[in-house]
């Protein structure tokens, strides 16, 4: 992704051509339907999509122990990274708030072949 590109992309001016929101999935629900998107919206031709995977629950401050928030959110950046979207996807980065904050992802995708 050229610097130009991305310096728009941060600021929030690019659009995303597509989204999905995995937002009360399950992990496996979610991997499914995101390795689905990610390759369609490849095959479709699509450049930029947003994954919105929400930011998890927020954590109890009684609870005696502390425990990390937002499997998804976690996830999803490592499912982008292996097989089979590894070859699909250019570049990840957390999106603008406009879009999602920290609880959604740009997912800059490869040029079709």
């Amino acid at each position: 992704m050229d610097a130009k590109a991305f310096g728009r992309l941060k600021r929030g001016k690019l659009v995303p051509e597509a989204r999905i929101d995995l937002h009360g999935l399950t992990l496996d629900a979610a991997h499914s339907a995101l390795i689905q998107f990610v390759l369609s919206a490849q095959s479709r031709g699509l450049r930029l999509v947003l994954v919105i995977t929400g930011k998890g629950n927020r954590e109890d401050p009684f609870d005696p122990v502390p425990q990390r928030r937002g499997a998804l959110k976690r996830q999803a950046p490592l499912w982008l990274q292996q097989m089979p979207l590894a070859g699909a996807v250019l570049q990840v980065s957390e999106a603008h708030v406009r879009h999602g904050g920290s609880g959604a992802y740009y997912v800059y995708l490869r040029k079709r072949r």
